[in-house]
C-alpha cells in the first residue's frame, strides 16, 4: 500500500516530522492520550472500526479504551444497539454508532452495492431477483433476527431462491445492507451473526443530504486518523479520490492544514501538539486492526521490509505489535484452560529496547479484557 509520491521509511523513521505525524495519528485513534470508557463513544471519535471478524472487532475496542471488557462490547451491539454492524467504509463491515449508520449506508452504500453488480451476476442474484429479495426482506424479519440459513430459507419460502452452499447468500446479504435495509443484529452461539431490519434495530438516526454527509465523513475521518490527506481518506472509505477531495473541501471549515515531510495533510480545528509519551507505548493489535488500514499508505508506521509479515496476501492483516507507533512484530495468544498465553514474534528478533514492562502490562490488560489470566513469551526466531 505505498502510494505515489511517499517518501521513504528510512528518511520518514528518522526525521522529528515521522514521530511527530505517528504521536498524532495515534492519538486520533484513541491507541494513546484521554482513552473513552464507553463502546460508542469510542466508535464514533474514530469514526468506525472494521468488524467482518467479530473476535477481532472486540479486541480493537480493548485497545482504544479503558476499563471495558469484551461483555460490554457485546452488551452494546446486542442488546443496548449503541452501535451497529453494517457494510460501510470500502463496502466492508464495520461497527458504528447507532445514530451513524443510516446516513452512512446512503452516502456509501449505493456505489458499492453497484460496484458488486458483476459478482452477483456471476453467482446467479441478477437484478429481478435482487429486488425480490428487497421486497421479502421486511416480511421475512419482521419477528426478529434471523441466521443466514435461516434468512435464504425464509426467502425460499416466499418464491426467491438462493444457492445456499456458496458464496450467493453473504453477497446477497450484503446488497440489502448497502441498500439501506438490514444490518447485522445480535451475535449468535458461537457469534454466528444474526441480521435484521436496521430501521428497525437502530432506529431512524440522522437524515443528512449528500453534501452534508459527504462534509461530515471527512470530519469523523479526520478527528480519528488526522493529519492525513484526500487520498487517505479515499484509501480508508472507499470513495473515489475526486469525491474525498470534495469531501474535505466541504468540511474545510472546521480543518486546519498541517504540513508535515513535505506533505500538505489536514486535521480538525482544534487539534494540539501530541506530547512525547513519558516512556515507551506498547499496544497489542488484533486482525483488521484500523491502525494498519487508515492511510493510503504503511510506510510510515511498518517497515517494507517486514510488511509480508503483517500482510502475506489475501487481504489478511495479522496480530501487531505496535511500539512508540511503530509495528514492531506480530503476536499470537492461546488459550489454555482459564490461562492465555501470548506470545509475540519481534521482526528484528528482539523487541526495541525498554518496552518489556509496556508489553507486560498490554498482555495483563489483555487477559483482563478477556476475563483470563494471561502470561506472556517472546519468540526471537
Amino acid at each position: 500500500m505505498t502510494g505515489p509520491g511517499a517518501r521513504p521509511a528510512a528518511n520518514r523513521g528518522r526525521d522529528g516530522d515521522g514521530d511527530r505525524l505517528r504521536r498524532l495519528r495515534m492519538r486520533a485513534q484513541r491507541l494513546t492520550g484521554r482513552r473513552p470508557r464507553e463502546v460508542a463513544e469510542l466508535v464514533r471519535a474514530v469514526g468506525g472500526l472494521q468488524a467482518q471478524d467479530t473476535k477481532a472487532s472486540r479486541l480493537a475496542v480493548r485497545a482504544r479504551s479503558r476499563g471495558l471488557d469484551q461483555e460490554a462490547v457485546r452488551q452494546a451491539c446486542n442488546r443496548d444497539r449503541s452501535v451497529v454492524r453494517t457494510w460501510v467504509m470500502r463496502g466492508t463491515l464495520h461497527m458504528v454508532a447507532a445514530e451513524d449508520a443510516g446516513w452512512l449506508v446512503a452516502l456509501l452504500g449505493p456505489g458499492f452495492a453497484a460496484g458488486n453488480r458483476r459478482r452477483r451476476l456471476q453467482l446467479g442474484l441478477d437484478d429481478r431477483r435482487c429486488e425480490q429479495a428487497l421486497e421479502a426482506l421486511p416480511a421475512v424479519l419482521a419477528d426478529g433476527p434471523l441466521s443466514r440459513g435461516e434468512l435464504v430459507r425464509a426467502l425460499a419460502a416466499k418464491g426467491v431462491r438462493v444457492d445456499p452452499g456458496g458464496q450467493a447468500p453473504a453477497h446477497l446479504v450484503g446488497y440489502a445492507a448497502m441498500r439501506g435495509l438490514i444490518c447485522r443484529g445480535p451475535d449468535l452461539d458461537g457469534d454466528e451473526a444474526s441480521y435484521v431490519l436496521l430501521e428497525q434495530w437502530a432506529g431512524p438516526g440522522r437524515a443528512l443530504g449528500p453534501d452534508e454527509a459527504l462534509a461530515e465523513l471527512a470530519r469523523r475521518y479526520l478527528v480519528g486518523h488526522g493529519p492525513a490527506a484526500p487520498e487517505d481518506l479515499a484509501v480508508w472509505s472507499g470513495l473515489a479520490l475526486g469525491r474525498a477531495r470534495q469531501a474535505v473541501a466541504l468540511a474545510a471549515g472546521d480543518l486546519r492544514e498541517v504540513e508535515l515531510g513535505g506533505r500538505r495533510l489536514w486535521a480538525p480545528a482544534g487539534t494540539v501538539a501530541a506530547r512525547s509519551p513519558a516512556g515507551p507505548v506498547v499496544r497489542l493489535l488484533g486482525r483488521f486492526d484500523d491502525y494498519l488500514l487508515g492511510w493510503r499508505d504503511r510506510d510510515l508506521i511498518l517497515d517494507p521490509a517486514f510488511a509480508r509479515r503483517i500482510q502475506a496476501g489475501g487481504g489478511w492483516i495479522h496480530p501487531a505489535v505496535v511500539a512508540d507507533g511503530r509495528v514492531a512484530g506480530t503476536w499470537r495468544a492461546r488459550r489454555t484452560g482459564g490461562r492465555l498465553e501470548v506470545t509475540v514474534e519481534p521482526f528484528a528478533g528482539r523487541l526495541p529496547r525498554g518496552t518489556g514492562p509496556a508489553l507486560e502490562a498490554e498482555t495483563a490488560d489483555l487477559g483482563r479484557f478477556l476475563g483470563l489470566e494471561a502470561s506472556l513469551g517472546v519468540d526471537g526466531r
